[in-house]
């Protein structure tokens, strides 16, 4: 581990430090922040080499495998820590979020829609919730991968009984979380994971969610990320979709199936058992040839820096970067950078 990435590291222990703006003061080497940071580092290897043992892993913001959907948040987190495999993050992907007191048709919606979407090749991201999120991290396990993200230290799942499914997860897929472990799961963390989990999509789907409904939070923050906001439309008279249909009312796309989510972000409904980068090579709608000529051979680029030389919003910018990625022609190197392949 470098020196950056252990200072990195030692931000993902402090629990007290506010993510709003945190972006831009790790990426300009704040120095109240490094201070601090530094001060941390042998509690932080201390905290990093415990969980190692256990099967967690550590990924650093600066990192080339940390997930590129995150570094364009403004309130990122330092690091993620992990089980599984972050590959599935580098797949385009969806969320699919609702009511932890689901009824019987939630459920089956949520399972098809993720069975669906893994099978074409798209990772279904959800929060390891009772209801709607285990729901879709099941479908999705059975035709491909799925993503879990916490609110707490992987050690300390929340709810407990769904251990069985995280490990499932594991082996098809990761489980993420920015909180280190023994963290508890205060409810003060999961409106924070939320974030996270719309950051990582390039859509969030809700299903069955009433008017306080936690889903509403992620959608807003989707929102916020110029990420695409969906709902599955339903019963009128038990007050379980009041929140959903209020989506819906503000512009919100109906969603039935998984064809309507692929054909609104991708233009047209693939075939299934697609490989991700054909999948992913539709999504950017047109050539991304000018973003790799723009960049200089051996010259190392942030997402700032492409934004710049390509004219491209940040919100257009990410799908094409990742979807060069999986195609083979940029690669991520250290402090959320890329860099021209050959």
């Amino acid at each position: 581990m470098s020196p950056d990435e252990a200072v990195a590291l030692s931000f993902a222990v402090l629990s007290d430090v506010p993510r709003a703006g945190l972006t831009d003061r790790l990426r300009a080497d704040d120095p109240h922040l490094l201070e601090r940071a530094r001060a941390l580092l042998p509690q932080a290897e201390a905290v990093r080499a415990a969980a190692a043992g256990r099967g967690i892993r550590t990924v650093a913001w600066n990192e080339p495998a940390f997930p590129a959907a995150l570094l364009t948040l403004g309130d990122l987190p330092p690091a993620l820590w992990f089980r599984g495999d972050l590959d599935a993050l580098t797949a385009p992907a969806v969320a699919i979020v609702g009511s932890r007191a689901a009824s019987a048709v939630a459920i089956e919606t949520a399972t098809r829609i993720a069975n669906d979407l893994a099978s074409r090749g798209i990772t279904v991201v959800s929060g390891l919730a009772r209801g709607v999120d285990s729901a879709a991290h099941r479908g999705a396990l059975e035709t491909g991968r799925t993503a879990a993200v916490l609110g707490s230290g992987l050690d300390r799942l929340y709810p407990a009984e769904h251990a069985p499914l995280a490990a499932q997860i594991v082996r098809a897929g990761v489980v993420i979380s920015e909180y280190p472990p023994a963290t508890p799961p205060l409810p003060l963390f999961f409106p924070m994971r939320n974030r996270l989990i719309s950051g990582l999509s390039r859509a969030v789907v809700v299903i069955e969610a009433n008017e306080k409904s936690g889903s509403l939070i992620t959608a807003a923050c989707a929102l916020e990320q110029g990420r695409d906001v969906m709902a599955v439309p339903g019963n009128v008279l038990s007050g379980r979709n009041r929140g959903a249909h209020a989506l819906i009312r503000d512009g919100a796309k109906i969603v039935e199936c998984a064809d309507d989510i692929v054909e609104e972000l991708w233009g047209s409904v693939v075939s299934l058992h697609p490989q991700p980068t054909a999948l992913s090579s539709a999504s950017s709608g047109v050539s991304a040839d000018p973003i790799v000529s723009r960049m200089r051979a051996g010259e190392a680029y942030d997402v700032d820096g492409l934004a710049a030389v390509s004219g491209l919003e940040h919100v257009r910018l990410l799908p094409r970067l990742l979807d060069l990625e999986l195609q083979g022609r940029i690669r991520r190197v250290g402090g959320g950078r890329f860099m021209r392949c050959g």
